[in-house]
């Protein structure tokens, strides 16, 4: 089940209702039958995958904390868990790529092989898989006690609002609210229509009027200029983010409307002056899931530069294929990893000087904003690209046809919507919409809410883009 559909609109309301209705002790079993619907909603057979690796974890953290004191058997448990975790995901969102480079290979040794497989990836499985990694690590570190409730594991694996793309939570975070005892309160229903409202614009309005250009410049690239596959980059760059920003703000305000707290996904990400500060903005659930599993224990920032630099180059990598089973992910992954490396030497070549006058320092981070900037977009590029192919003629294109071809025509709409956006983007560059709106009077703030649902109602596109991160 998608949030911008009719379904979720009739869906939502009924599982809060529900939720408030119904005793404590029953409402762990509710919202798990209603993340069960949600999921199912899109194929249903593969809810079964999502079982076999919930009741793996489960056991094993139950193990673990059992034989916590016998090392060498909660460590068996620990990689029992892990290993199956991981195989699922390998199989299902990484076997199609692996058989199709091995054919390609063999054929290029002059062997004929027929390994490619047609597997369908589950919706959601990397986040499903990370959350539930999360969990087993914490319980093996000692950080967190094994949940012995069996339905209250499956729901924080399965908790609708942020099943399907995150964001990825962690135990800490999520488990002892689907615990607590939660009483109605119009100010997280307020908080929560109001990120709804607010995530609705920037998907329906935003996002899938900006799809509409990138879908058609990207697919005739032989129509088109220069100047259009340019413009077209820079229409993906917001494109992407309000998608995900989208999604991710119906998320949180989905689950506030029931009391819940998620973690912020998003903090203008464009508005940073590296790509250290953009990638602890950008998609911060993900970041910091690498962070705190794969490159501290690497040996983190403690390292000689050298270490540290294969660290970084580890980090990313792994990140472009979380993303997905494809040349250009890992490609777009090790970008981020060497631009993040080269930035860390120049700064420690050319350390800033604090004597500097207050507006040469405003100059220069407006400077570094605007490189930041540029060099995400060139990398959306290659995350956007289907193969390496297309990615080449799409670089072709944007730089050695300035004189030929259709120049792409955008409507005046399209400019208002984004320009609002990137607006409210500056200004919520420290908070979150829904707090934003409290400081407000009456007033303004339902004039705010009127615009947005008029916006929403008739200014959405008319093509429904499914959401961008489902693929992963």
């Amino acid at each position: 089940m998608v949030f911008n559909s009719i379904a979720f609109l009739i869906f939502l309301p009924i599982v809060v209702l529900l939720f408030y209705l119904l005793p404590h002790k029953w409402r762990w079993l509710m919202l798990l039958a209603a993340s069960c619907v949600f999921y199912m909603w899109f194929v249903p057979k593969y809810i079964l995958i999502l079982l076999v690796t919930i009741v793996i974890d489960y056991g094993a953290g139950v193990l673990m904390e059992r034989y916590a004191d016998r090392h060498k058997l909660k460590k068996t448990f620990f990689i029992i868990s892990i290993v199956s975790t991981l195989t699922v995901l390998l199989v299902f969102k990484y076997l199609n790529f692996l058989t199709a480079n091995l054919d390609q290979l063999c054929a290029s040794l002059g062997m004929e092989t027929h390994l490619l497989t047609h597997i369908i990836l589950p919706i959601g499985l990397s986040f499903h898989t990370f959350q539930s990694m999360s969990y087993v690590i914490e319980v093996y570190r000692g950080h967190q006690k094994a949940e012995r409730h069996f339905g209250y594991y499956a729901l924080y694996v399965m908790f609708f609002p942020q099943l399907v793309t995150g964001p990825i939570e962690r135990p800490g975070n999520l488990l002892h609210q689907l615990h607590e005892k939660k009483e109605f309160r119009y100010e997280n229903i307020s908080k929560g229509m109001r990120l709804i409202l607010f995530g609705f614009f920037v998907k329906m309005v935003v996002a899938d009027h900006l799809g509409e250009y990138v879908d058609e410049v990207y697919g005739h690239l032989d129509e088109y200029n220069s100047w259009s596959v340019l413009g077209c980059m820079f229409f993906y760059s917001f494109q992407i983010y309000c998608d995900f920003f989208g999604y991710s703000t119906i998320a949180l305000g989905s689950a506030k409307l029931m009391g819940f707290d998620l973690m912020d996904n998003f903090r203008s990400p464009y508005l940073s002056k590296n790509i250290a500060e953009f990638w602890h903005r950008w998609h911060i659930s993900l970041s910091t899931w690498f962070r705190d599993y794969v490159y501290i224990p690497l040996g983190g920032s403690r390292v000689k530069f050298g270490r540290w630099a294969f660290n970084i180059l580890v980090v990313f990598v792994l990140s472009g294929i979380w993303h997905g089973a494809a040349w250009t992910f890992l490609l777009w992954g090790f970008a981020h990893g060497l631009l993040h490396i080269i930035e860390k030497a120049l700064r420690n070549r050319f350390p800033s000087k604090e004597s500097q006058s207050k507006w040469v320092r405003i100059s220069v981070d407006a400077l570094c904003v605007l490189k930041t900037f540029v060099l995400v977009t060139l990398f959306w590029v290659v995350f956007r690209a289907t193969d390496l192919e297309h990615l080449k003629a799409i670089f072709v294109t944007a730089f050695t046809n300035f004189g030929g071809g259709e120049q792409m025509s955008v409507k005046p709409g399209m400019w208002i919507y984004l320009g609002l956006f990137i607006l409210s983007d500056i200004v919520l560059r420290n908070t979150r919409f829904d707090a934003w709106c409290e400081g407000k009077p009456m007033v303004v703030r339902w004039l705010i809410y009127a615009v947005l649902v008029f916006m929403v109602i008739a200014c959405s596109s008319v093509k429904n883009f499914p959401f961008i991160y489902f693929q992963f």
